[in-house]
């Protein structure tokens, strides 16, 4: 990394099927509604005045999709990082915390005592998903030093990653960090001597007008 801050902004994939009913949405690739595409053109018309030298996305098509307005609008190929994916939620894949309480009660108080500790049964260790997030994010600044890169992924990825970069524990991510709207920009500096957060949740929705 080199000493000129690299300035990355985070942003969570439109709106799908799923996060409209409230499901949890992991790994399982679920499409965006016509919401989440209009909320993909309004990060695309900011993006188009935001001087970014990069894109890089998840690998899942909700991010990829919401990536989509911003490259027309740059001119910018995105870039496909694996260690973006979004955690693995395990059986809470598809259903709400309702559902999942009425045939997993323990677990689910077990997950909101600490979601760190103890993730959904047969989900990603949370840890583990923080660490290959953070790495994805720090090897930004080996590619693109000093630049400005828009990255497009998922809401509990990111968190999990906020507390690792910023030094907070993981077990907190829900509480500090409640929630990513879609398509807000969260701003992320990075330099030798660590990580800044700048602005979170800053909306570039709805479209401005025309």
């Amino acid at each position: 990394m080199t000493t000129a801050a690299t300035t990355l902004f985070l942003t969570r994939h439109g709106e799908t099927v799923w996060h409209e009913e409230n499901r949890y949405t992991g790994v399982s690739d679920i499409a965006l509604t016509p919401r989440g595409l209009e909320q993909a053109e309004a990060l695309g018309a900011w993006a188009a005045g935001a001087g970014l030298d990069a894109i890089v996305t998840s690998p899942l098509s909700r991010a990829r999709r919401t990536a989509e307005p911003a490259a027309r609008a740059t001119g910018i190929a995105p870039v496909v990082e694996p260690d973006l994916l979004e955690v693995d939620f395990g059986v809470a894949e598809g259903r709400t915390l309702g559902e999942l309480r009425a045939s997993h009660p323990r677990e689910v108080d077990a997950f909101l005592d600490d979601p760190a500790a103890h993730p959904f049964p047969s989900g990603e260790d949370p840890r583990s998903a923080a660490a290959r997030g953070a790495a994805a994010l720090l090897r930004i600044p080996r590619d693109h030093p000093g630049q400005r890169v828009l990255v497009v992924a998922h809401n509990t990825l990111f968190r999990l990653v906020l507390c690792r970069l910023l030094g907070l524990p993981e077990s907190t991510y829900r509480r500090v960090f409640p929630g990513l709207h879609n398509c807000a920009l969260t701003e992320l500096r990075l330099t030798p001597a660590g990580a800044s957060l700048i602005t979170l949740n800053v909306p570039t929705w709805p479209l401005p007008p025309a």
